[in-house]
């Protein structure tokens, strides 16, 4: 995979104009993914772009078309006079201003997201009639929307939350929306408590505040006191908590569904998104210095890759499990707040989605995007999952409140590919102009249309489930066991997991008031590891827990992200230079770099470009006071000369202490050994240097393969 990389992007990211090399991407200006190679065919993008519009060149007009002539003043009876009322361009600008927004999603306000295709890898026919499954290189166009849970729209990307992925499957027998989350577990068992989790997760009513973080008293007394949630929220204190990228994000279905095929056999099924990229994460200290340096962090990570042809990519895995084992294991599997261990239930990869289109409009095509569970064509349907149950009712009202209308599906974002008719009418916003008399059935004056397709024929038919039992408001004793499986995730974790694990509960806990609320934490806590509840609970001033964990010593290698894939390409280099590089070691580095799909980002004291020993010239992408060492992945210390060379040198030398205490590849130039002063106790492991070493280029990128270095002292 790390040299399919190279090959596919080899040398597409640098070029030299004289003797001035410039390594293009963070700055590309008007470039964008539309300019980039060329990507397959792709019917919602042709669809689209009848609604794409350029203003570019074109005159200013009012709504109904008439050109405007000032679009400066209003209209006043005299120079220094009152204003008019019959300024009616004047009210028809303002009025469509302060309307410009519309009510944020209640959760997943702050989100971002781009393009695709689905191919299909292999034939699911024996499980499922689904199109999009049905032969192998099948194509489906997919748009996706990433996003937080409890932070709004205006919050930061880095906080530690639940992140989700919707996914619009635009398939020729209409919209499938495949949501998903960034752990295999949910926070609730059951979709009444669900407004619940989420007002005492969002900020309180009468201050407002915190603001995309569960770091507060009400939320952790939730926890205490709804000991389903721990599981979910023991995922989140984790570093999957704290995503490095959504092209690194594994996501999951959480709902069980059920596979259907032609001859009406029905299997459960749970959905996984596996990242090619591999599963990473950022440290704790870095998110929280991210959010502020940088709030757009991962919309700028997702954005940039695509412009630069480096499109995430995502297979789609099935875990797949016969209608009659529905009782086989020690959990439910109807269970949200359980997941399927793929050691037990293997994970299937069907195909792989890519993005490899930007949005041109994020609000016209990801805040107006709509996804719903309930959305689903012939071959997918649901279980009893008690919590799927209650979002296929919610989401169709959530989406017509916030979006205004019940005709929000005729939007472009939302617009199937295929042929819809129906005899729904009217409403706000009716985009469609039905010429037909008759919108009733049953009908004579059309012929009783539009008509009813048979099942054998492509029609949706619910699959018959057997169903028993007295009304009740309840839930099944097998969901009662809220610790097995979270010790299982526990014990599956490395060293280092399970350290930084301890922060975020210590962090998180260490932010309420309230010593009551945590210590009825590290009370819940002591069922899932004795030694972590002890840790958090002196870490937080509370008194040790009484009691131990539950008997349990499983653990699955598929939960640890360790064990993760990891590349060097789309990772991030801050190439650190001044003036007086030695020019042949420092480009043909930089070349190498970029040849393994390296994202590099030179960084100077000022903009203007840094000019070699020969005259070389760089072009400088940021400066030491707009970037930061936290928004890399690896420095390159090159060094050289700068204007005021003491504070030159004291800008490398914060960049390098930062790397050093995040574990962080470090590549020293020749240049730049003079600036790296380590300690006696420093092991320098991760630190690569050129002086004397004609293997200089291979080495660095293997230490930037391998992200972090958790034995550096």
């Amino acid at each position: 995979m790390f040299l399919f990389f190279v090959l596919k992007y080899e040398n597409r990211h640098i070029y030299k104009s004289g003797n001035e090399y410039v390594w293009v991407g963070d700055s590309m200006d008007e470039k964008t993914s539309r300019d980039q190679k060329p990507v397959s065919d792709n019917i919602k993008q042709r669809q689209l772009d009848q609604f794409r519009i350029s203003n570019k060149g074109k005159p200013l007009t009012t709504k109904p078309g008439v050109k405007v002539s000032n679009d400066s003043e209003i209209l006043k009876a005299g120079v220094r006079g009152p204003s008019l009322i019959e300024d009616y361009y004047y009210f028809e600008k303002m009025s469509h201003f302060v309307r410009e927004e519309i009510p944020e999603r209640i959760v997943h306000a702050r989100g971002y997201g781009a393009h695709g295709e689905f191919v299909c890898y292999q034939s699911m026919r024996h499980v499922t009639k689904a199109c999009f499954l049905s032969e192998p290189g099948k194509k489906t166009p997919v748009s996706v929307r990433f996003s937080t849970v409890q932070g709004p729209r205006g919050s930061y990307d880095t906080a530690r939350d639940l992140r989700c992925k919707g996914a619009k499957f635009y398939t020729e027998e209409g919209n499938y929306d495949l949501t998903t989350i960034a752990m295999p577990v949910l926070i609730v068992q059951d979709p009444m408590k669900f407004p619940d989790v989420i007002h005492a997760y969002q900020n309180k009513q009468d201050e407002g505040l915190p603001t995309a973080t569960g770091a507060h008293d009400r939320f952790w007394d939730y926890i205490a006191n709804n000991p389903e949630s721990l599981h979910m929220v023991t995922w989140v204190m984790s570093p999957r908590g704290i995503l490095r990228s959504y092209r690194m994000m594994e996501s999951w279905s959480i709902n069980t569904y059920l596979f259907v095929n032609e001859k009406g056999v029905a299997t459960f099924v749970r959905f996984v998104w596996k990242p090619v990229l591999g599963v990473h994460s950022l440290l704790q200290d870095e998110a929280i210095k991210i959010g502020g340096l940088d709030p757009d962090f991962h919309r700028r990570d997702l954005r940039e890759a695509i412009d630069r042809g480096y499109y995430p990519e995502y297979e789609l895995g099935v875990q797949l499990l016969p209608m009659e084992d529905e009782f086989k294991y020690d959990f439910d599997i109807l269970d949200p707040a359980k997941f399927w261990p793929e050691e037990l239930i293997p994970v299937h990869i069907v195909g792989k989605l890519t993005l490899n289109r930007n949005v041109d409009n994020e609000f016209a095509e990801m805040e107006q995007i709509a996804f719903n569970p309930a959305n689903v064509v012939p071959g997918i349907d649901f279980s009893n999952d008690p919590v799927l149950q209650g979002r296929l009712i919610v989401y169709r009202d959530t989406q017509q409140h916030r979006l205004g209308s019940p005709n929000y599906d005729d939007l472009p974002i939302n617009r199937p590919i295929c042929p819809f008719h129906n005899n729904t009418r009217r409403g706000f916003m009716r985009y469609r102009i039905d010429v037909d008399q008759v919108n009733y059935r049953n009908n004579s004056l059309a012929n009783n249309t539009p008509y009813t397709t048979p099942p054998e024929q492509g029609g949706y038919a619910s699959y018959p489930k057997r169903v028993s039992g007295h009304v009740i408001r309840g839930r099944s004793e097998s969901f009662n066991d809220f610790f097995s499986q979270t010790r299982i995730f526990w014990n599956s974790l490395s060293p280092i997991e399970k350290q930084h694990t301890i922060e975020g509960f210590s962090y998180q806990l260490g932010k309420v008031k309230s010593r009551s609320v945590r210590q009825q934490n590290v009370n819940l806590l002591v069922n899932v590891d004795r030694d972590l509840a002890h840790i958090v609970a002196k870490n937080i001033g509370v008194d040790p827990p009484k009691g131990t964990h539950v008997d349990v010593s499983t653990q699955y290698p598929s939960l640890s992200q360790e064990n993760s894939p990891k590349y060097a390409a789309t990772q991030k280099v801050g190439v650190l230079i001044g003036n007086g590089f030695d020019s042949q070691e420092v480009v043909n580095v930089l070349k190498f770099l970029d040849q393994n799909g390296v994202f590099i980002t030179v960084i100077g004291e000022n903009l203007n470009p840094v000019v070699g020993s020969d005259g070389t010239k760089i072009k400088v992408d940021e400066t030491f006071l707009t970037s930061s060492p936290y928004l890399v992945d690896s420095i390159y210390v090159v060094g050289g000369k700068g204007t005021n060379q003491a504070k030159f040198n004291q800008d490398i030398a914060y960049y390098i202490r930062v790397a050093y205490e995040h574990y962080k590849p470090i590549g020293i130039a020749t240049t730049g050994q003079q600036l790296f002063t380590p300690s006696q106790h420093n092991n320098l492991a991760g630190v690569v240097f050129a002086q004397n070493n004609p293997n200089f280029g291979r080495d660095f990128v293997a230490a930037i393969t391998q992200m972090r270095f958790w034995n550096r002292t």
